[in-house]
């Protein structure tokens, strides 16, 4: 197979290792990343998948359509080893041409309106 640069097929490299591990964090979502999923993401305009093995990550919520990541963090990401992964971990994700959003778990609890309303903001307008 060769490989075609001007292919519009978006890939991402894909780690089968994750994909157990990916099952079970889909088992076990945060009550914030359930909050989102459940009352959001799940019936969203575009297809949203939960737990997505992306290159050695598992990304909390990945829209191929809008190659939008959307990550749910809790406290480990605040803690200086969690703040140089996450940068690394972002700057490997945005490499392929992924858009990062980044929301606290109390963000998604406390201020879910706000929340819904920067991911919708990710839609471009429809042409009239």
């Amino acid at each position: 197979m060769t490989n075609n640069l001007n292919s519009s097929d978006f890939y991402l490299p894909y780690n089968p290792k994750l994909v157990e591990r990916a099952k079970e964090l889909r088992k076990n979502m945060t009550p914030a990343e359930k909050k989102l999923w459940y009352e959001y993401l799940k019936n969203f305009q575009f297809r949203v998948l939960r737990q997505r093995p992306i290159d050695h990550f598992i990304v909390d919520f990945y829209c191929p359509t809008l190659q939008v990541v959307i990550e749910v963090d809790g406290d480990s990401h605040f803690t200086d080893e969690g703040q140089d992964y996450d940068l690394e971990r972002t700057r490997i994700l945005e490499g392929y041409g992924l858009k990062i959003m980044r929301f606290t778990n109390s963000q998604v609890l406390n201020q879910f309106n706000s929340v819904c309303e920067q991911i919708q903001g990710l839609i471009p307008p429809s042409p009239p």
